[in-house]
């Protein structure tokens, strides 16, 4: 199964981490930043290789990891992803052999490892990784990074050529020091990333052949290089500028840096295709989110999920938008939208709730502290403020004014409302589903709507005003109201003309 230059046969993702730094019952490369698990990263990251082959090590909480790598493979569109358990042996050589282990008996060519808790790792440096390695003939080529602080990561020892002799885990180091008082191995700055392309063959050759007499007691995976250099294969490395490429996360600190720095970088990317982005410092996108050119993001905005916006369209301040599509020129300012539709030239907010199920025709409005739920808004139909409308139909150009509530449950069951087009309600007016208003129908104020109301009626359900005349002076005397009153000339009941003494109705 010999693949083309610069394509792997196959990428294994290492897994297994338990992560207890993390002190979380989420196991650590599920845990996500960019709207990604940290393990979707670098499956989306080895996917862009498309290798013939994709395998995930895993071993901490089996199931449920393995589960999410399945769901994440599917949404990511990769096919034929193998999922393969380590066992009681430690060390990243014992997860490597058994990944290995996973593939094809004859499988030949360039094998990828990678790591599922390294999100930045970028396409462009695994692609380089790979083409250099098949390029010049490597039997092994490391990735690796030359940080200010290398504590904790394997030195890259070259020999008198500047290649790879091998690579000296950082206890191994302090400990030749502390035997040889030689600290040399400990100061050299450039250190593994664990990123590597190995041809299958030496793979298959020298992986059985891994011991655990080591400090830590593991296989592991560097000791190859050694064996691959003893056979006369050739160890090299493609060196990363960027090192957060290589970093991974071991805590929540650093998986807050991370989730920084990856949207720094989502955002330097959009603002380069036009997108403006007023403060970066208080505005995250996901990944996964799609922008246009002449989109406007204002300070407080997140959009997450498969959240799109169209050209020309203003989201925020203080926004959050999940799942929803924002059509073009629409303005949304101080809203939470989650699988809402937001028609083009629509507004929506401030202070606006759009649950599952929203969707706002062209040039609609859904106003200040309204809340909408299952709910089709017509082209140009305007819900202002302070209101309710859950599974519901509104028509075209209806108007629906201050504080109408759409009472859609009973008690046990939803029921549905339906307004027609060019419909006006009054203020407060709440429809008792389910309830269906016809096209060009008025409301009241204050009406509460029972039944149907034909095409072009106006429903009104108000009792007649009845004024009681002096009783705010005579019921609540020597209050600041009853002074106002007679100070407007209002005078008490029991001293108006014609009233009988005692009488107390009202």
């Amino acid at each position: 199964m010999t693949q083309s230059a610069a394509r792997p046969s196959a990428v294994i993702v290492l897994a297994a981490g338990q992560g207890t730094r993390m002190k979380s019952a989420t196991p650590k490369i599920m845990h996500a930043i960019g709207g990604r698990s940290l393990v979707g990263h670098a499956l989306a990251a080895a996917q862009s290789l498309t290798p013939e082959h994709l395998v995930a090590v895993v071993r901490h909480e089996r199931d449920r990891v393995a589960e999410h790598i399945e769901a994440v493979a599917d949404d990511l569109g990769i096919a034929g992803l193998a999922i393969a358990d380590q066992d009681e042996v430690p060390g990243t050589g014992r997860a490597v052999e058994l990944g290995l282990a996973a593939l094809p008996a004859d499988l030949t060519g360039t094998v990828v490892v990678t790591y599922g808790d390294v999100p930045l790792l970028t396409p462009e440096t695994l692609a380089t990784l790979v083409a250099t390695h098949e390029a010049d003939g490597n039997a092994v080529t490391v990735l690796t990074a030359t940080l200010e602080d290398a504590t904790g990561y394997g030195r890259i020892v070259r020999d008198a050529e500047g290649l790879v002799e091998r690579i000296m885990e950082h206890k191994d180091a302090l400990a030749h020091a502390e035997t040889t008082g030689d600290s040399s191995f400990v100061e050299i700055a450039e250190v593994n990333s664990g990123i590597y392309a190995f041809d299958a063959a030496l793979l298959r050759r020298t992986l059985p052949q891994l011991s655990t007499d080591n400090v830590q007691g593991e296989k592991y995976l560097t000791d190859v290089l050694g064996m691959a250099r003893a056979e006369g294969g050739r160890v090299a490395s493609v060196g990363t500028a960027d090192v957060w490429e290589v970093e991974g996360a071991n805590d929540r600190r650093q998986l807050s840096d991370l989730g920084r720095q990856l949207n720094d970088r989502v955002l330097r990317g959009w603002m380069k295709e036009g997108v403006t982005v007023v403060d970066p410092a208080s505005t995250w996108v996901d990944v996964t989110v799609t922008l246009a050119s002449d989109v406007t993001l204002k300070p407080g905005t997140q959009l997450h999920g498969s959240t799109e916006v169209a050209t020309g369209a203003a989201i925020g301040p203080d926004s959050t938008l999940t799942d929803t599509t924002v059509g073009e020129g629409a303005v949304v300012k101080r809203t939470d939208a989650t699988e809402a539709v937001i028609g083009a030239g629509a507004t929506v907010g401030p202070f606006t709730y759009l649950r599952p199920g929203t969707v706002l025709g062209e040039e609609g409005k859904i106003g200040a502290f309204y809340e909408t739920k299952k709910v089709t808004i017509g082209r140009g139909a305007k819900l202002s403020h302070l209101g309710y409308a859950g599974d519901a139909e509104i028509g075209e150009y209806a108007n629906i004014g201050c504080g109408n509530i759409t009472a859609n449950y009973d008690g046990v069951d939803k029921h549905r409302t339906v307004i027609g087009s060019h419909v006006r309600t009054g203020s407060n007016t709440v429809f008792i589903a389910p309830v269906t208003v016809g096209d060009g129908a008025y409301t009241g104020a204050g009406a509460t709507v029972r039944e149907d109301v034909p095409a072009g009626a106006l429903a009104l359900n108000a009792v007649d005003q009845r004024n009681v005349d002096g009783w705010v002076v005579s019921r609540r005397a020597g209050t600041a109201s009853a002074d106002a009153a007679r100070a407007a000339g209002a005078v008490g009941r029991d001293e108006a003309p014609g009233r009988a003494e005692g009488d107390e109705r009202a």
